[in-house]
């Protein structure tokens, strides 16, 4: 069965495992000084691989500015071409400020 989503405001963001980490952590950084939180969708090791890379490198982005990361991962089912695949939902939220 598939779940509803629990998609942010601003959407979900895509990784595959060729994505540009530094890519998505300056989308994901955007999201977060506008939004309290936000969500990555990945399937396979590779491209959780680089989701994972591009919230540490966001993190470093957003230090300055007060703002630290959470990263609360989960697993979802998504429908892909008629298929059904397990993908890693990764919802990062705010957590006060950095230290």
């Amino acid at each position: 069965m598939i779940e509803p989503q629990r998609t942010p405001s601003a959407g979900v963001l895509k990784v595959s495992a060729h994505s540009n980490p530094n890519s998505v952590a300056g989308a994901l950084a955007g999201v977060m000084r506008e939004q309290p939180n936000a969500e990555l969708q990945a399937i396979g090791a590779g491209a959780i691989n680089q989701a994972v890379k591009a919230i540490a490198i966001a993190r470093s982005y957003l230090r300055d500015g007060g703002i630290d990361l959470i990263c609360v991962p989960e697993f979802t089912d998504v429908e892909i071409d008629g298929n059904v695949r397990t993908a890693i939902r990764l919802l990062v939220e705010r957590r006060g400020a950095a230290s």
